[in-house]
């Protein structure tokens, strides 16, 4: 059975929903993504992705229509706006700039994103941050213009990062919060957060389902 824990991270105090054991088939997971074709999409993710099938919300909707209720406040409704499978695997030098530091995945108010890990071997977690010239640790509508200005002035004064994963503190950025990727543990959080997959610049994963970094990338809508 599924077991939660909500933590609250950073001076904003944003909920990090952490559930472990979230599928009841992880292995069966794992063999349909191996038939699955994986293709780059988005500018973001450092990657190959593919669609889930439908059933996979079938089994965990539940439980997420549970945290967003409870955790994140929708009264109304939930709905998937898309899963996806998630094979990181770029070479640190060929990250765009995007790649390079955290971003968010909407500021629209209610969305909410999932990542349920599925690697058995420690391929990096996900990572929290706190802008440090603005302090923002969630970017909504409001701020969007403010972030993105001030990162335009990082970038003219201390110069945009070397191609590389994002690892710890930086002169732009400082780490709130780190989650492991355990085998079949799923964090939900805000979609309006910073945050950057922990991923090694000396060994990164390759482009193997069973043997690189897995994961199930969802985005909710919850009112």
């Amino acid at each position: 059975m599924p077991s939660i824990r909500v933590e609250k991270i950073g001076d904003e105090a944003e909920p990090v929903v952490v559930i472990e054991d979230f599928h009841p088939d992880p292995d069966g997971l794992i063999r349909e993504a191996e038939r699955s074709v994986l293709t780059p999409r988005g500018e973001y993710y450092p990657g190959v992705r593919a669609p889930v099938p439908p059933d996979y919300f079938q089994v965990v909707g539940p439980i997420l229509a549970q945290v967003a209720a409870e955790v994140f406040g929708a009264r109304e409704r939930m709905s998937v706006t898309r899963g996806l499978w998630s094979l990181a695997d770029s070479a640190p030098e060929t990250l765009s700039l995007g790649q390079r530091i955290p971003h968010v995945d909407g500021v629209e108010p209610g969305l909410i994103a999932v990542v349920h890990y599925l690697s058995q071997r420690d391929h990096g977690g996900t990572a929290f941050y706190r802008h440090r010239s603005t302090g923002f640790e969630t970017i909504d509508q409001a701020r969007r213009d403010v972030y993105f200005d001030a990162l335009t002035q990082d970038f003219d004064r201390l110069g945009e990062p070397e191609p590389a994963y994002i690892a710890g503190d930086t002169p732009l950025f400082k780490r709130t919060a780190r989650f492991d990727p355990v085998f079949n543990r799923a964090i939900v959080y805000r979609s309006r957060l910073l945050h950057c997959a922990e991923i090694s610049n000396t060994a990164p994963p390759p482009r193997d389902v069973r043997e690189g970094r897995l994961t199930v990338a969802s985005f909710l809508t919850a009112r």
